[in-house]
């Protein structure tokens, strides 16, 4: 694939993406969140901010990647693997955390444990969370820890929601704003 390069000095790909992040944050009609319910939208990043205190930054990643899979949630999904980039995690990890059983060398048997309770926990009505799927992560994590990864399965399926709910366009971090 060949892309041209704009007398701007982007390639012609990358002006297409901003252009189209640009018109989709615009094309965006649903509420701000934050704005709308500025209590609800603090105590949620403190919620948030609280679960990943105790918990290793690149696991909280993993975590939230693969919930905004099970979610499609795009917005999420673009944020986490940002961060998880500036936090080092390397590029084959990350494409490979939505088949991470069929990865498993490139996971940790305490980050298998993490994405599968992940999985359970997003996906709760279909199967609840097996007892022996939460004895294997009890098995990886101290309480406190797997507490926080608790949390933070909380948290992100709770961001999911929201994001999805208001129509987020992936590719606008208003984190950074």
């Amino acid at each position: 694939m060949t892309t041209n390069t704009t007398t701007t000095g982007m390639s012609s790909t990358a002006v297409d993406t901003a252009a189209g992040i640009a018109e989709g944050e615009a094309a965006r009609t649903r509420l701000d969140f934050a704005k709308a319910a500025p209590k609800a939208f603090r105590a949620l990043v403190g919620f948030d901010a609280a679960a990943r205190s105790a918990l290793d930054p690149a696991l909280a990643e993993l975590i939230q990647i693969r919930a905004s899979h099970l979610n499609r949630c795009a917005y999420c999904l673009h944020m986490h693997t940002n961060d998880a980039r500036k936090a080092g995690e390397s590029e084959d990890r990350l494409h490979l955390v939505a088949v991470w059983r069929e990865a498993r060398h490139f996971f940790t048997p305490r980050e298998r444990a993490a994405l599968a309770l992940t999985e359970a926990v997003t996906l709760i009505a279909d199967a609840g969370v097996p007892e022996a799927l939460y004895a294997e992560a009890a098995a990886h994590f101290t309480e406190e820890e797997l507490g926080h990864v608790l949390a933070l399965i909380l948290a992100i399926n709770t961001w999911n929601r929201v994001a999805l709910a208001t129509g987020k366009v992936a590719g606008t971090d208003e984190r950074r704003r």
